[in-house]
Formats: structure tokens, C-alpha cells, sequence
């Protein structure tokens, strides 16, 4: 019986005999291992009463057991629900109140107060070293079992966005989502049975899960499974790898290492960059230091990935590429294309764009057209050669005085100056100007800001209306899990900067 995702990923590792997972402390889990794992799993979960159809959400930390939930639950015909950790309670529990899932694993740290929110959602734990109500599960099932038969439009998972501008929305993926856009990169990247993938990132979200996880099992090769990013553990055991995926806060901590070098780099075949903007400056250190070029590409909760930057071809700072194959890529302003070079709203369409927002018909109906396009929210252009570059979020775009102005312009421009790390651009309320350019501003390790001063250098670079009217220096920019800066953090932070005192 057909399962598309079981059938690529993991049906072939009953008879893998080589290690699947190379653990932090040298531990190896083999395919076949893993695959029993799965086994286990699937019938855990079955024994919880899940079946086809239903979803499982799990706020666990990252280990063998928690990868192998994930490939139970497709297997078995099941909704994967990942939740980050650091969700908070009300968080988890408008997750589990809007998705209804039959099931929910958590740490058994936070069992005693997660209950109060599960409802009528069966709770069961979980915690890294396998320990837990359901880790008992596992242990007393058995390691065969029978795949459920899916179609490739069934579901596989729902991923919910991250809410900054409302309800967070569950974006529901199919096994044909996951499954084309795995085959894709797999190809564009040059992944083989050779590979080893040193893997630091969360397996709650694309990149880590759907990206790292899925391209890795689908060719054959070796995953270096750590809990999370450490630069010193990365430098230990990048030797054994040959390729690393990462956000850019991994590139610029291994920078500040001095024993990340070209010797230590020269073995590695790939350095791909995604999930935040990667500054054009880390680009070019990171070829100065190793050699090697980074490999941005450009991706999204609803859509996995859209684009990336060649493997073979010039890798160009500050873009992330082109489409990839099978997937289109427009530029819209008011209702048409733009031209070529000019700014717009970015709409992506291909067999990666998911199915809808799970029971917001209409939010799909909103950002999802009828022809297939999806809205990405994104504002974007395509340069001469065809490389798109991300010029900022359209709920981030400034206008003042009536003016447009991108936050990708003007914080290009601070970054330039020698003593900022890096910026990032808002606009605030301003009683005259309706919003006003706004930066906030980094400190280059072991320098001294002056914020005025820094404002006072763009006066030849940018049209006064784009320059910022203010600007703060923090010791460090508020991210999210994957690095992405908070701009709506900073905004709430803010708002009262330019309104009249009282």
C-alpha cells in the first residue's frame, strides 16, 4: 500500500546496516535501528488511538525518538504537530484548542501544568533520553508494523506561523508538499549516499525537519544529530561532516572562532544559509576565512523552500537566488507583474505551496488564489540576472510622508558603517509624518556608538526622507528560535518613541 513519505524516506532503512544518526557523544543509531524505532513508535501511537487522520502534537526536545515520532505519525496516516519548546502555556494551549489533536507529548517536566491545557487531548511524555510515560511505550511495542496508505494530497503535517501579526495560522503541508520539495533540493544540492549532514538546527520547524531531515533520509546519507548549536561542538565534528545547514547566527559565531579556518573547512562540500537574512558582510567574511561560498536559499513556513542560490554558478550576496525547478515566481504590485528590478509583493505558486490554513478557509482565501498563487507577504524584486533578493516583509514597509522606504535599503546602508554590526529598520507613529524611520543599532565588538553620528554618515548616502529621524543602540537584536529578528517586538517597544510627552 502506497505512503509517499514512508515509501522515499524511511521504508528502505530496514536494510540499512550503517549508521543513520552519529549522536554528540559518538553514539550511532543504524537505519535499521532507527526504522524499528519507527515501528515502535507507530504502534505507541496507535495504541493511544490515533489513527488516519488524526494529529499528534509534540513539544519535545530534539533526539532520535523525537525524529522517529515524526516518521511514525506520517507512516501511520497521521498530522504532525511540531511546537517549539519555548512556547509558552497559553501559547500550547490555543495550539491544542485549535488543532484538536488526538494526542500530545510533552517534557515530563512540564506535564503537571500542561494538562491544564491539553482539554480533552490525550497527554503522554517524552523526554531527550528517552525517558517517560512514553518512552515506556516504546519500549514495550513492537518494532514491526504495517504502513497506513495515504494519497500524496493527504496531510502530513500542520506547522503554525508565528503569530506576530495576529493568530498564529496552522499551515497544512501534504506528503506531496514535502515529498517534491525534498526531491528538489536533494537534486539542486547534490546530496548522495556519501554525505554526512552535521544537524544543529530544531527539528520543530521547516528548516531543521523538512529541509535537513527529509533531503538527508531521502538520499541515503548520515546525519550528526546534535541537540542544538554549539560552536564549540560544531568545530569539534565538522571534520566528519561534509555538509552543514544552518541560520546565520550559527555563520557569524563560528566566524568569531579563530579556529574556524580553511583548513578546518577544506573537506566540506556545502554551508547552506536560510531562515533569516544573511548579511552580504557574513557572505564575504566567510569566503575570506574558508574559501567557501554560503549557499542562501529562501523558504517559508506554507511553501518549504522557493528558491536558492546555484550550486554550480556564482552564490550572490544578499540574494537568495533563483526559483527552483518546478517552482514560479512573481513579483505583483496592484493587481500586475512589475518589471524587471522593480519592488513588489512576492507570489510563489508549485507543488511545495501548501494546502491551507487549517480551519481559516478565509485566511487560505486571502493569501492562497484559486490559480494556486500563493501571497508570500514578502516584498522582493529580480535583478538583470534573474536573482530574486528579499527587500523586507510588506507589513514592514515604512511610510513616511507618503513615501516608500524598504528597511533593507536603509539598514544596508548603517551596516556599512564601520563600528555597527548590524541594524535593524522600523517605522513608528509620527504626529506629523504618520510613521518615521526608526533604527536600532549593534556595536561591532569592542566599539563605542555614537547613534547620532552613525545617522549623521547617511547624509550623502540616502534621500533624507529614507534616513532615519531616531535611532537606539541595544546590545544585541531580538530574534526568534531561527534568527530572525522581531521587528514587531521592537515596534511594541517603541511606539511612544515619537509621540508627544505629556
Amino acid at each position: 500500500m502506497p505512503n509517499p513519505l514512508y515509501d522515499a524516506l524511511f521504508a528502505t532503512l530496514t536494510l540499512r546496516t550503517n549508521p543513520l544518526l552519529i549522536l554528540e557523544g559518538g553514539e550511532k543509531v543504524t537505519g535499521a535501528s532507527f526504522h524499528a524505532m519507527i515501528a515502535r513508535a507507530a504502534n505507541a501511537l496507535r495504541s493511544a488511538g490515533v489513527q488516519a487522520g488524526d494529529r499528534v502534537a509534540v513539544q519535545i526536545a530534539k533526539s532520535p525518538e523525537a525524529l522517529a515520532i515524526y516518521g511514525a505519525t506520517v507512516s501511520i496516516g497521521a498530522v504532525f504537530l511540531p511546537l517549539n519548546p519555548a512556547y509558552t502555556l497559553p501559547e500550547v494551549g490555543y495550539f491544542l484548542n485549535d488543532a484538536t489533536p488526538r494526542l500530545f507529548i510533552c517534557d515530563p517536566a512540564k506535564a503537571e501544568v500542561l494538562a491544564g491545557v491539553a482539554g480533552q487531548t490525550a497527554l503522554k511524555t517524552l523526554n531527550a533520553k528517552g525517558g517517560g510515560s512514553f518512552g515506556a511505550d516504546l519500549s514495550d511495542a513492537e518494532p514491526v508494523f504495517a504502513p497506513e496508505e495515504r494519497l500524496g494530497s493527504d496531510l502530513a503535517a500542520i506547522l503554525y506561523t508565528s503569530g506576530t501579526t495576529g493568530r498564529s495560522k496552522g499551515a497544512m503541508l501534504t506528503h506531496d508538499n514535502l515529498l517534491s520539495n525534498a526531491q528538489t533540493l536533494a537534486d539542486l544540492w547534490r546530496f548522495t549516499a556519501l554525505d554526512v549532514l552535521l544537524h544543529a538546527l530544531p527539528i520543530f520547524h521547516t528548516h531543521g525537519l523538512f529541509v535537513a531531515s527529509n533531503v538527508s533520509l531521502l538520499t541515503g546519507g548520515q546525519m550528526i544529530f546534535l541537540p542544538g548549536f554549539d560552536a564549540g561542538t560544531v568545530l569539534r565534528l565538522l571534520p566528519q561532516a561534509t555538509a552543514l545547514m544552518g541560520v546565520p547566527t550559527f555563520y557569524t559565531r563560528l566566524l568569531e572562532d579563530a579556529r574556524f579556518d580553511h583548513a578546518l573547512t577544506a573537506h566540506m562540500r556545502l554551508f547552506v544559509s536560510g531562515s533569516a537574512p544573511l548579511l552580504a558582510d557574513t557572505h564575504r567574511q566567510f569566503y575570506t576565512r574558508t574559501g567557501h561560498r554560503i549557499l542562501e536559499r529562501y523558504g517559508m513556513t506554507e511553501t518549504n523552500m522557493n528558491t536558492s542560490n546555484p550550486y554550480e554558478g556564482e552564490r550572490r550576496a544578499g540574494t537568495v537566488g533563483f526559483p527552483l525547478p518546478g517552482v514560479e515566481l512573481r513579483i505583483m504590485a496592484e493587481g500586475a507583474e512589475v518589471p524587471q528590478g522593480g519592488v513588489g509583493g512576492i507570489e510563489v505558486r508549485g507543488p511545495n505551496v501548501f494546502a491551507g490554513y487549517w480551519q481559516m478557509p478565509e485566511k487560505t482565501r486571502e493569501e492562497l488564489r484559486p490559480d494556486g498563487w500563493f501571497i508570500t507577504g514578502d516584498l522582493g524584486q529580480i535583478d538583470a540576472d534573474g536573482y530574486v533578493q528579499i527587500v523586507g516583509r510588506a507589513k514592514d514597509l515604512v511610510i513616511s510622508g507618503g513615501f516608500n522606504i524598504y528597511p533593507i535599503e536603509v539598514e544596508l546602508a548603517l551596516d556599512d558603517h564601520p563600528d555597527v554590526l548590524e541594524s535593524a529598520v522600523i517605522g513608528l507613529p509620527h504626529p506629523d509624518f504618520g510613521e518615521a524611520v526608526f533604527a536600532v543599532l549593534v556595536a561591532q565588538k569592542g566599539k563605542a556608538l555614537d547613534p547620532d553620528a552613525v545617522l549623521a554618515s547617511l547624509s550623502n548616502r540616502l534621500a533624507r526622507f529614507k534616513q532615519p529621524k531616531s535611532a537606539v543602540v541595544l546590545d544585541e537584536l531580538p530574534r526568534n528560535t531561527m534568527g530572525k529578528v522581531q521587528k514587531a517586538a521592537l515596534r511594541a517597544s517603541y511606539a511612544a518613541w515619537f509621540q508627544p510627552k505629556a
